[in-house]
């Protein structure tokens, strides 16, 4: 069993049982103007993505391409207080094409620095309820795991967003229906 999938079974009903706020808002056509699209082009690769909001849905797709020793492809959203000083956790609603994806928080307004991570597998065209535990959040800088820095604080969360990278050259796609904190 992965992961994310072992989580999602022994967090499942402490999850259930807290109130949830939602951390995009999928109904606001203009929520697709709050995210910045950060890929491999930093370090001169060729991959290329973006998010886009429709139908109720955050829709990050795009193309990973290994020349030029890239391979990763990542949105996120503007600099903003999530306001998440109680939440332990998040869930999020999502369908993939069998690529493993990351959730990734930062608790400052930089550009580069350390992000804290969460993988999650997909299965290809099926709908999966993902819970990532904060405590689950690994530190990384620019994919590294980093020491040093204890344990995530959710009251500082700046910026939330998605990567993939893996390895696997090729279009991806990722359908988002709901992300909340609990």
């Amino acid at each position: 069993m992965t992961p994310a999938l072992l989580m999602m079974t022994a967090a499942g009903t402490a999850a259930a049982d807290q109130a949830e706020v939602s951390l995009i808002d999928l109904g606001d056509p203009g929520e697709s103007l709050r995210w910045i699209a950060v890929h491999d082009t930093v370090m001169g690769g060729r991959s290329r993505g973006h998010l886009e909001v429709m139908d109720d849905l955050a829709v990050f797709t795009g193309h990973l391409n290994l020349d030029n020793g890239g391979g990763f492809a990542s949105v996120r959203t503007l600099p903003r207080d999530f306001e998440l000083a109680a939440a332990t956790g998040l869930m999020l609603r999502a369908r993939g094409d069998g690529r493993t994806y990351q959730v990734r928080l930062r608790t400052d307004t930089a550009f580069d620095g350390v992000a804290w991570q969460f993988s999650f597998p997909t299965t290809d065209g099926e709908w999966s309820t993902v819970l990532a535990p904060l405590q689950r959040f690994v530190p990384v800088w620019r994919g590294r795991p980093v020491t040093g820095h204890g344990p995530l604080d959710p009251g500082r969360i700046q910026q939330l967003g998605f990567l993939v990278a893996g390895g696997q050259a090729g279009d991806f796609r990722l359908e988002v229906s709901r992300v909340t904190a609990y």
